[in-house]
């Protein structure tokens, strides 16, 4: 706690000096420093009680180090808020409780093993503004921009499998993501649109066309990503997507490939923003001054109850 301690104002430690030499000079005077009515004390033994000595001088040094300012230099960093602004879209459809995606834990289903992909990607996106469109029937905002990644953390380790029903609106997710990002002013606005299968004919109520309009007029840079086997997503619509749209169009049969895809992704749209090294002045003198104030306070009492008053 107190590594790389210092004092704002060491010379002030000669005041020590003072109380030394008016303790050797002035004796007779030092009671009343304590006590007003000094005179009606006079004929009363000075006390040579050890105790009573150390609690004096303890609380005098106490009193000097608070005067000396002890201070500390505590570093912080500022993060800039103008990364970029992503819209993470994750299919959350009955199709994603398939488990074996992930070869190290084959118990874990899809959605559990993207969940931590997806967390791991938040937390090196300090610096973006993200927001989070869940997709399965039907597509909702979980969560609406934000720079607080801990939030957007704890959104999506909540999310659940069948919350946004059964099938897969694909098309009206990708519009959902749009809206998300509309309102932005930002040059660098981007969509991570995750499925792992076609989009269910009748339940995608916005035509693809409608939705690849409406990302290329916000100027929303898409990245589509298909998990699973090659045949289980439509592979030529993900690709006509990112053409579209100025992204990349990705595939991921297992949990290390979709971590290489995120991994990708993150190079592709690497935020060249620096944080900035603050330092701050942590000031100590409380702590010398309390143990300064309880120390004279048990002097005056212990000497007023040994009959010095």
């Amino acid at each position: 706690m107190f590594d790389g301690l210092y004092f704002e104002l060491p010379k002030l430690s000669f005041i020590i000096f003072v109380f030394i030499g008016c303790a050797t000079i002035c004796k007779m005077r030092l009671p009343s420093i304590y006590f007003p009515h000094a005179q009606q004390f006079m004929n009363s033994t000075v006390s040579t009680s050890k105790l009573l000595f150390f609690l004096k001088w303890l609380g005098i040094t106490m009193m000097i180090l608070a005067l000396m300012s002890p201070v500390k230099d505590e570093p912080y960093e500022i993060e800039p808020k103008n990364g970029y602004e992503i819209a993470l879209i994750l299919d959350a459809s009955e199709s994603m409780k398939e488990k074996g995606f992930d070869s190290a834990n084959e118990n874990l289903n899809r959605f559990d093993v993207v969940k931590n992909i997806v967390a791991d990607f938040i937390a090196k996106r300090k610096s973006d503004n993200m927001g989070l469109v869940v997709f399965g029937a039907y597509s909702f905002i979980a969560s609406p921009l934000t720079y607080d990644e801990n939030i957007l953390s704890r959104i999506v380790s909540q999310l659940q499998i069948g919350m946004a029903g059964r099938f897969t609106a694909l098309y009206e997710a990708l519009a959902q993501g749009v809206n998300l990002l509309k309102t932005s002013e930002s040059k660098s606005k981007t969509a991570i649109l995750l499925t792992d299968g076609y989009s269910t004919v009748g339940a995608d109520r916005v035509p693809l066309e409608v939705a690849l309009g409406m990302a290329k007029k916000e100027g929303i840079k898409v990245y589509p990503i298909g998990i699973g086997r090659s045949n289980e997503y439509n592979k030529n619509v993900l690709e006509n997507i990112a053409k579209e749209t100025g992204g990349v169009a990705f595939g991921a049969s297992s949990a290390n490939e979709l971590k290489e895809v995120y991994a990708k992704i993150d190079e592709l749209e690497k935020s060249e923003i620096k944080s900035e090294s603050f330092t701050y002045l942590k000031y100590y003198f409380a702590y010398p001054l309390f143990v300064a104030l309880i120390s004279l306070m048990l002097y005056v009492y212990l000497r007023n109850k040994r009959g010095h008053a």
